[in-house]
């Protein structure tokens, strides 16, 4: 007989639920997993009243079966549970493509013809739900957003538990049940998420009971965890830190009794670790082992076990469609028939088509259902944060370019101020980088959050306690998992990395941004959640001493590729725009916001009222460098990146002492997104506002931050893109110093006044002396750097003459 198996071997009672309750709870499994084979096959006759016929079945046939009845079957237990204890509790679905499983209970629940009226509870509803699902027009296998109760869609393996996790902290109440299906259990970022149990306080953080999906394939293979013994797949767990419980088996009778008894057993045992830890009078609650259930089941379990001699229950032919071609082929087409026939649908809904009155009464009711809680629609909960005022952080600029400062410093004690305004609704996220990104000051209002073991030692500046609200760990996707589950639910955040290894989470960007364009655009049911806030710093410029591997700038290559609703890009020049920019962002719903900002000591050139006005802008002519006032400019210098700015404002120092005569505009850029049409982005330049900034015949030389490309995309259709020459980022650098760096890339001061020389014609004969002299410069600067290891003091001490 199938066996529920704790670490210490311990079996649990049985009989748990009546032979009514069992009945009854059978029957509505019976009911999820008919809507999920309805789901993949019909198009008409969705209670089969009449014989199944070749034009009731989809023309084309897309989806998957394979988790889905373990996931529905975990689905009834938990909203037992929900009833007996008034849980509040999330579902997330982690196995690739088990929509179904979430959408049959969605439908069940009825919160689906809630927010879908046109898919009602009777026979038209479902004939019209059966259809839509993977159907053009319709909806896709995986818990998209259009799927009510999810925050997790699943397109992308790996991030359930992480999720999960973001979902549950300063969440005291809150269950997370998370479905992690064995093959999404071979991710990277999965396998790093289980030791997310280190970061979970059972004093102010809610719980997670994350269950691990042992169908034993792939989509055509086998997964690891399956083919393990029991033995080395148990002290995996009790080595991450988990109180393994296991349910296995396929006699549904059996494995309801086990389930039933094993999630009441956790939910029981997760009371009471957070009961003694609020009851405590300790400032640091001993770390505890939360519970976990490992469901073996078979994969496609209730369905066909075999097809033309093959076997499918219980192999990886059940992954996706059990039976291929029930249109063309008769045989197939009674196959079918039979196995939706054999969860006897006639004994599970009215006459009308709606899912029989007492096994209704199985689901929970309003906001407990699990489809219809709140945290799942995050926006609903959403709170504004309490903000300080960002110009309290103001750097006192009295002139342009005299004094250095870091601008993440700066911009640390807005964000410490912000979470002790916030204390149960902001949480700072990064890499281990915090204080590396010159955040620390964040450190004041909240250490990080550590529940694993504390030393003596670490009290002298380690920073970390059991209630920390800064979360650090050494992997970028289970922190950007945490963040995205904790503004999903309604909370808020702040991200920053390493701008070379922010790339790790490129395809986790792609995924939520993905989420964002739909819920934004496409579903007015569900509220605006808090944006995503990345600030990029360590930034390509300032990697001089890391060398190559840590140089690269294309992560806002990749965000730009998005939709203009829902991301935007930000390189504020100095720490006065830094904090109006965060500011902005950090009030902001429905986007993914990216801030580009070095955390070196830098020149500041704006005042706090005119880092407004220029942010609000979003670009503009820095007066100060320019020297066109009232005329046409000879050549328009224009930065974005607050080094290619200084390099730019040095460059045209120079022109201005050496060419007293050149009519030049110079022009900052914050929101990258100003370069693009006004047809293309929301943010955009009309024409004629373009025209005016950029004059339509004049050159253009834009030193830019990152890859020239980027730039050129954005201007393409702009009448004078042919006279734009930018600089940036061309793959070269190693161990440098900082002007090396630029010189390797010809974004430095020297190169950028050549280029001006050699583009504005009046001064191709009169400035060749300017021209040589500007090369020796070259030569000399590179010379000093390999024979010093530094560069030349009127390099490093340079300010804007005054």
């Amino acid at each position: 007989m199938p066996v529920a198996r704790s670490q210490t071997g311990k079996k649990p009672s049985t009989g748990a639920l009546s032979n009514d309750e069992l009945r009854k709870m059978d029957a509505y499994w019976r009911a999820c997993n008919y809507l999920c084979a309805g789901m993949l096959y019909l198009v008409n006759n969705p209670l089969l009243r009449e014989p199944l016929k070749p034009e009731h079945i989809k023309n084309r046939l897309l989806g998957h079966w394979g988790s889905d009845p373990g996931q529905t079957f975990t689905w009834v237990h938990l909203n037992r549970l929900i009833k007996k204890y008034d849980l509040d509790l999330i579902y997330l679905s982690g196995p690739g493509h088990g929509a179904p499983a979430v959408l049959s209970n969605c439908y069940l629940e009825g919160v689906y013809s809630e927010v879908y009226p046109d898919k009602s509870e009777d026979e038209a509803g479902m004939q019209k739900f059966f259809k839509q699902f993977s159907f053009p027009g319709g909806i896709g296998s995986h818990c998209t957003p259009e799927t009510p109760g999810s925050i997790h869609e699943g397109g992308e393996l790996g991030y359930s538990l992480s999720h999960g996790f973001g979902a549950a902290f300063d969440n005291p109440d809150l269950i997370v049940t998370v479905m992690v299906g064995d093959g999404e259990a071979e991710t990277g970022p999965l396998a790093t998420s289980w030791h997310s149990n280190k970061f979970l306080d059972p004093v102010r953080d809610g719980a997670v009971l994350p269950i691990l999906h042992l169908n034993g394939y792939k989509i055509a293979n086998p997964t690891i965890l399956a083919r393990i013994s029991h033995e080395e797949l148990e002290a995996l767990f009790v080595g991450y830190g988990w109180t393994p419980y296991f349910v296995e088996g396929d006699d549904p009778a059996v494995m309801h009794q086990i389930m039933a008894d094993v999630t009441e057993r956790c939910i029981i045992e997760i009371r009471a670790i957070q009961s003694k830890a609020r009851s405590s009078k300790s400032k640091s609650p001993e770390r505890p082992r939360w519970p976990m259930i490992v469901l073996r089941t078979p994969k496609g379990w209730t369905g066909p076990k075999e097809v033309d001699g093959h076997k499918v229950e219980g192999f990886w032919r059940a992954h996706q469609i059990p039976i291929l071609d029930p249109k063309t082929s008769p045989k197939h087409l009674k196959q079918l028939e039979a196995w939706m026939k054999s969860y006897k649908p006639d004994e599970l809904f009215d006459e009308s088509g709606r899912l029989l009155e007492e096994l209704r009464e199985l689901a929970p009711k309003g906001t407990r259902r699990i489809s219809g809680n709140p945290h799942a629609n995050g926006g609903l909960l959403r709170k504004p944060l309490d903000m300080p005022d960002f110009r309290k952080y103001a750097i006192d600029v009295k002139q342009p370019g005299q004094v250095e400062v870091s601008s993440t410093y700066t911009l640390g004690g807005f964000l410490r101020d912000i979470m002790r305004q916030n204390m149960t609704s902001f949480r700072v996220f990064g890499p281990d980088e915090t204080a590396s990104n010159r955040l620390q000051v964040v450190y004041e209002a909240s250490p990080k959050t550590w529940m694993a073991k504390i030393l003596p030692e670490d009290a002298d500046g380690t920073d970390i306690a059991p209630d920390g609200r800064v979360m650090e760990m050494l992997s970028e996707h289970t922190l950007e998992g945490w963040f995205e589950g904790y503004v999903l639910t309604g909370r808020h955040g702040f991200l920053s990395s390493y701008e070379a290894f922010v790339h790790i989470i490129d395809s986790m960007f792609n995924q939520h941004a993905k989420w964002l364009e739909k819920s934004k655009l496409e579903l007015r049911w569900r509220a605006p959640i808090s944006s995503i806030n990345f600030l990029i710093t360590s930034l390509v410029w300032r990697q001089d001493h890391n060398g190559f591997t840590h140089q690269d700038p294309g992560f806002i290559d990749v965000v730009s590729n998005k939709s203009p609703h829902v991301t935007r890009i930000y390189l504020p020049p100095d720490a006065n725009c830094l904090l109006s920019v965060a500011d902005h962002c950090l009030r902001s719903t429905n986007y993914v916001n990216v801030i580009v900002a070095d955390k070196a000591p830098h020149l500041q050139y704006l005042s706090m009222d005119d880092a407004i006005k220029h942010c609000t802008k979003g670009i503009g002519i820095w007066d100060f460098a320019s020297t066109d006032a009232g005329s046409e400019p000879d050549v328009v210098i224009a930065s974005a990146g607050d080094i290619p700015t200084a390099e730019a404002l040095a460059a045209t120092a120079i022109l201005r002492e050496h060419c007293t005569d050149l009519k030049i505009r110079f022009i900052n850029v914050v929101d990258l997104f100003r370069l693009m049409p006004a047809s293309e982005h929301p943010h955009g330049l009309s024409e004629r506002e373009f025209d005016s900034l950029f004059t339509l015949d004049k050159p253009v030389i834009f030193n830019f931050h990152a890859y020239a490309s980027l730039i050129h995309k954005f201007t393409y259709k702009r009448k004078n893109h042919d006279n734009i020459h930018v600089r940036g980022y061309k793959e070269q650098g190693n161990i440098n110093t900082p002007l090396e760096l630029a010189i390797l890339n010809q974004i430095d001061r020297f190169d950028i006044a050549i280029d001006v020389v050699d583009r504005v014609p009046k001064l191709q004969a009169s400035a060749a002396h300017l021209k040589e002299w500007l090369k020796d410069q070259i030569i000399e600067s590179v010379n000093y750097a390999h024979e010093n290891g530094i560069d030349r003091k009127e390099i490093t001490d340079w300010k804007w003459p005054v």
